[in-house]
């Protein structure tokens, strides 16, 4: 197909009016007597190859958009469409292909790592659900290649999480995503947990990525610092609501909202 140079390329990611309600329950009988809306009518766009980052407080609802998005929690209403196709009404086996495609990186690495697993069979697991032709030493390769990949050392492959520091941790979480070869990560808070120069050091390394890869990413966090580094666009997301968004240094440098003021005012290094 030929893209007329006047229309303007399809979205990768497209959130339309997305709500995410929870019940509240009360009485002995537990019955719902309201509910709390932890995503209220979020609408965005993520492009092939760019950065869009979801930044507010804790409890704004930032992670719950990106578990939607991979059908972790179930939407009450609206659309999330991939390539055009909305996948909220997908069944699970519906839906199984398309988790090659959207990867998702959790805040805590080690917690995502079953820790009976030795690195190399956590990293090949995906290999072998996903890429079946390849053969045991096929895969091995390509877990050294992963790991080499994300600046950690091939040999490494024979030992257990316990054995790595958060940061190398989280480097393995980036290797398992990045073996299924997809088009789209959502980092949930990636680097929240770890000291300030391995924070660096992991931004740079999805950067770097992101360009050789040509990923898409949902960057979520609470550090304006270090989302306004890695962001093309920002998205200030309180009480479930969008209330600024646009290019991340006019967000970041003239912001409209109060919110966002307040933001920013946490953050004295920004």
């Amino acid at each position: 197909m030929i893209n007329h140079p006047d229309i303007p390329p399809s979205p990768l990611l497209e959130v339309r009016d997305l709500k995410v309600h929870f019940p509240i329950r009360s009485g002995l009988l537990r019955r719902q007597t309201g509910s709390f809306k932890a995503v209220d009518g979020v609408s965005f766009t993520v492009e092939a190859g760019k950065t869009v980052g979801l930044v507010g407080e804790s409890g704004s609802g930032k992670t719950t958009i990106g578990r939607t998005i991979v059908k972790l929690i179930p939407a009450t209403s609206g659309e999330v469409l991939w390539k055009g196709k909305d996948i909220l009404p997908l069944s699970e086996k519906e839906f199984r292909p398309l988790r090659r495609r959207i990867q998702y990186i959790f805040q805590d690495p080690f917690g995502s790592l079953n820790p009976r697993m030795k690195i190399g069979a956590i990293i090949g697991e995906a290999l072998e659900i996903h890429f079946r032709e390849l053969s045991a030493p096929e895969r091995t390769d390509r877990v050294a290649t992963l790991l080499r990949r994300v600046g950690l050392k091939p040999e490494m492959m024979r030992r257990f999480p316990h054995e790595f520091s958060g940061g190398q941790r989280q480097r393995i979480g980036i290797a398992r995503a990045l073996a299924v070869e997809p088009e789209f990560l959502i980092c949930d808070e990636p680097v929240s947990a770890l000291d300030m120069s391995v924070q660096a050091q992991i931004v740079n390394l999805l950067q770097d990525l992101q360009e050789e890869l040509g990923l898409a990413l949902l960057f979520i966090a609470h550090d304006l610092a270090v989302v306004e580094h890695i962001s093309d666009s920002v998205l200030v997301l309180h009480h479930g609501k969008i209330v600024e968004s646009g290019p991340a240094h006019e967000v970041l440098e003239n912001p409209r909202d109060a919110y966002t003021r307040e933001l920013i005012a946490a953050v004295p290094r920004l």
